[in-house]
């Protein structure tokens, strides 16, 4: 069974409302469906993430496609390790990992398809029934973010999730409101990279009254040494996210005990295998992982779900994305969490069944708006 095609399709995915965080406020993420065909009829799904234009992870995609073209799909190390080493990638890693990671989905999907299985059992087989996800703090003002976060708890989820980094006042003011709002649920904060390193000391300090489970990146990305500097510094947990992308961050992490906890997305890491290491490397260390999340569709949400589901050293209250959307791709599986869990896939590939109705909405509105998602 070998490749035939590859098929890219740039799309807007819009927000229910505007999503804040401490970069910026986002309407709309880009993302590029990717559709790998076989010689034999049998078609892979995949999601790459993208930024607005889309159209340099379309070329980078297409650019690639020849490499995977008559290869047999299950060579996905090969393939996907011979691309991550082709021109300029070897100079963008993270790039390459966003751009890759959309291609080797597919392949799974495709295998999965073929042997009649849910991926997570070609990947090694499940280590849990079901996933925990976390609820996801929505809003802009204090009283809107306190009154989602007061649906969320209601909602049965046990980890709720808070973006701060957008101000001394307005953080101590809108997570003492959700604190307020959730009671003894646990609570995460994700700062975004907002602070340096004393800013960082300061904040933290300030918000340990809110009992926070740990606070995620509070420093900037570049610096592993800054991460390690805050840890060593405060008495809440810190997690290391846009600071951890590929395997080798992974153990520079762990090597340097920079953080308590590693929170990554498949993407970020360049693909389901790329995870496998990454969480493997963490696992030795004594480190656990969390599922990140970026601008998505449930076509990656499906897709981390697998991981979830066989990933040991997972944590509960993980990252998905798709809920935020004002419609989404994907008509199966069920990926709305019950009492904030997701449980087994059995379907074979990734499962994903998708609305084309939406597909084609979405690749509309890609090439209908200016690319001005962001404000």
């Amino acid at each position: 069974m070998k490749i035939a095609r590859v098929k890219t399709t740039p799309m807007a995915l819009a927000f229910r409302e505007p999503y804040h965080w401490a970069g910026r406020v986002d309407h709309a993420a880009a993302v590029v469906l990717v559709e790998v065909e076989t010689d034999d009829g049998l078609v892979g799904i995949g999601e790459s993430v993208a930024a607005f234009p889309a159209e340099g992870t379309v070329a980078a995609l297409q650019g690639v496609a020849p490499l995977f073209v008559g290869e047999p799909v299950f060579d996905i190390e090969r393939l996907i390790t011979g691309a991550r080493h082709l021109g300029s990638f070897n100079h963008t890693p993270w790039h390459a990992n966003f751009v890759l990671s959309g291609l080797e989905m597919a392949l799974w999907d495709i295998l999965g398809k073929a042997a009649g299985w849910p991926v997570h059992r070609l990947l090694g087989g499940a280590v849990r029934d079901e996933v925990d996800y976390f609820g996801f703090v929505q809003g802009d003002t204090t009283d809107e973010l306190a009154e989602d976060a007061r649906d969320l708890a209601a909602a049965g989820y046990g980890v709720i999730y808070l973006k701060i980094g957008r101000g001394e006042d307005a953080d101590l003011r809108t997570t003492a409101a959700v604190r307020e709002a959730i009671g003894g649920r646990r609570l995460r904060l994700d700062a975004n990279c907002a602070w340096s390193v004393p800013e960082a000391i300061h904040m933290i300090g300030r918000l340990a009254q809110f009992e926070p489970e740990w606070i995620e990146q509070p420093t900037p990305l570049q610096s592993i040494a800054a991460l390690r500097q805050v840890k060593e510094s405060v008495s809440v947990p810190i997690a290391a996210d846009q600071a951890v992308f590929t395997p080798a961050d992974v153990y520079e992490i762990c090597r340097q005990r920079a953080a308590d906890v590693v929170v990554l997305s498949p993407h970020e890491a360049g693909g389901l295998l790329a995870f496998g290491k990454a969480a493997a490397i963490a696992e030795a260390a004594g480190v656990p992982v969390c599922l990140h999340g970026q601008g998505v569709s449930g076509i990656t949400d499906a897709a981390q779900h697998h991981l979830g589901l066989r990933t040991a050293n997972l944590t509960d209250g993980n990252q998905i994305m798709h809920q935020l959307l004002v419609e989404d791709l994907v008509t199966a599986p069920d990926l709305t969490p019950a009492q904030g869990k997701i449980g087994l896939f059995e379907t074979p590939g990734l499962g994903i069944e998708l609305d084309w109705d939406a597909v084609r909405r979405a690749a509309e509105r890609y090439e209908r708006d200016d690319g001005c998602h962001h404000s």
